[in-house]
């Protein structure tokens, strides 16, 4: 099953179902009604023995076992209608329509007619009565059987698809929910939590949509790439399908048909790191793009006209023109080109490097407000991803902001005194932290309204009082002290540090560091030590 909610992980948890008739069930019970009127715990006391069934008369056992002698369907209400009190299918239906609409003059009329039927049967009319009772109570929750079956087979073929062939499965949701970015970042965090790659596009591996490659990853399909349309995918597939894999980026632009792969295409594949296996420098790639597309161009005109030229007396790598040597972009720039032509982070996401402090600092992330009940207090960290603004009927200044973090996104509404002080902030691009009142609409939708906002950068400073690194003890030798020795005076600062000596898992000694060797709380810092010791060795306090 797709488990969005903590509850109902507890309720299958508590439920062990075992058949498909447990399954159909499930899906009929957690809902409000049944979960607030104690059915539900009543049905899996029933469900394991640990509460004794009871049928008010024996010949409602074989209608009301399946579900161990609780009212769970419409269906069910019906039959005990029809089997108790004689009414036709026709008149069951009309009594289960008027038991969910609770009008109180066709009940009383209904009830009538169902305790004649019962004095028919020799029912014993006190016994008729509390069964009509609990059949009005029960219907007030009662499900659509059927309608819980078809649902049951689909979540039964998914759990089983899910299970099975995870990769396949998981690559066919990212598929269908190709236009969906909430989706598609709740599929990929999923996906990471089960173990699953899902690498970015590639130009010699993609296909149209989300694909499993031989090694049992998912590759991202060029489909999803913005300003990739259907006519340039269909070049792309069918010439590497003709004469095999793009090597060089000259080569691609003189292989594929540029009216059809023109400019504006193969920036974006670049910006998603699509040409990441020719050659992993995106700035280089778009700062040669202009020369790589003319050289492309000429190449093509000459092959159509039958003319030879240097390339055919030198190795193409001595022909070809040499790609710019200009820097590679920063991280923070690649990830901009990503969210810019994907929708979103593939490659990494602003918050990874926060992900510890995060967890020390955040209440909920935007998957765990979906679960809210009702209103709180509560504090995010996430990177704005849109801000629209708008003046209020008094003329002032308000804004709504779309918040991502690498569950998903939250609308955060922030009013006017408080964004007069933080445009600038919201504007930044750069992780940051909000806290404010959840709260919950009719229909389930969570908003935020924002009571306060600092960088998140900022937080952590003012929040860190030491620094501790945990390290494996075997793995430091007198050269990585020195390395580590040499990386805290590179980043001297005012913040104290403890070094954990772990050993078998367990922790053996902690030292601290003289007053010489404190350290100043930055990205680079924290990136440094984690190269050197792994991910996860550093721990704010």
């Amino acid at each position: 099953f797709q488990v969005e909610s903590s509850g109902f992980q507890d309720f299958m948890t508590k439920l062990k179902p075992s058949t498909f008739e447990d399954i159909i069930a499930l899906l009929a019970i957690y809902r409000p009604g049944p979960l607030g009127s104690g059915m539900v715990e009543d049905f899996i006391e029933r469900r394991h023995g640990r509460r004794e069934i009871v049928y008010e008369l024996e010949s409602l056992a074989p209608i009301l076992k399946p579900t161990y002698g609780v009212i769970v369907y419409q269906e069910q209400v019906m039959q005990i209608a029809s089997v108790l009190a004689n009414f036709t299918l026709g008149d069951a239906d009309l009594l289960r329509r008027a038991m969910g609409k609770k009008k109180p003059e066709e009940m009383a009329r209904q009830k009538e007619k169902f305790l004649q039927g019962a004095r028919e049967n020799k029912i014993p009319e006190a016994k008729a009565k509390k069964i009509f009772d609990l059949m009005a109570k029960f219907a007030e929750y009662g499900f659509n059987k059927s309608h819980s079956a078809a649902y049951a087979l689909v979540s039964y073929y998914t759990a089983y698809l899910k299970t099975h062939y995870t990769v396949e499965y998981m690559a066919s949701l990212l598929t269908h929910e190709m236009g969906n970015t909430d989706k598609i970042l709740i599929y990929i965090q999923d996906c990471r939590e089960h173990g699953l790659e899902v690498l970015p596009p590639d130009l010699n591996e993609s296909f149209r949509y989300f694909s499993v490659t031989p090694k049992g990853r998912i590759r991202f399909g060029l489909a999803g790439v913005k300003g990739v349309g259907e006519a340039a995918i269909t070049a792309i597939i069918e010439e590497r399908k003709k004469s095999g894999p793009f090597k060089t980026f000259f080569e691609f632009c003189e292989r594929v048909d540029l009216r059809r792969v023109n400019k504006k295409v193969i920036e974006s594949l670049i910006k998603c790191g699509a040409l990441d296996s020719i050659y992993s420098n995106r700035a280089s790639l778009l700062d040669s793009l202009d020369e790589a597309l003319r050289w492309g161009s000429s190449r093509r005109k000459e092959v159509a006209l039958g003319q030879r030229s240097m390339f055919e007396l030198l190795s193409r790598e001595e022909a070809e023109p040499k790609l710019s040597s200009i820097s590679p972009m920063s991280e923070s720039e690649k990830l901009k080109y990503e969210k810019e032509v994907l929708g979103f982070y593939i490659s990494g996401h602003p918050l990874k490097p926060y992900q510890a402090q995060i967890k020390g600092l955040a209440t909920h992330d935007s998957a765990s407000l979906k679960t809210l009940g009702q209103k709180q207090e509560v504090s995010l960290c996430g990177v704005v991803s849109s801000l629209k603004e708008i003046r209020t009927k008094r003329g002032k200044r308000m804004a709504f902001i779309n918040l991502e973090d690498l569950q998903g996104n939250t609308e955060v509404v922030i009013f006017n005194e408080l964004f007069e002080k933080i445009e600038a902030l919201l504007l930044a691009e750069e992780p940051l932290y909000f806290k404010g009142q959840a709260e919950v609409s009719e229909d389930g939708v969570v908003k935020v309204l924002g009571e306060e906002v600092l960088r998140l950068e900022d937080l952590k400073k003012l929040k860190t009082r030491s620094i501790h690194l945990r390290a494996e003890k075997s793995l430091l030798s007198e050269g990585a002290l020195n390395q580590l020795k040499e990386l805290v005076e590179r980043h001297a600062g005012t913040l104290p540090i403890y070094l954990h000596l772990i050993e078998a898992k367990k922790e053996k000694a902690v030292l601290k560091l003289p007053i010489d060797l404190q350290v100043d709380l930055n990205e680079a810092f924290i990136q440094e030590v984690e190269a050197l010791l792994g991910q996860h060795s550093l721990v704010l306090m």
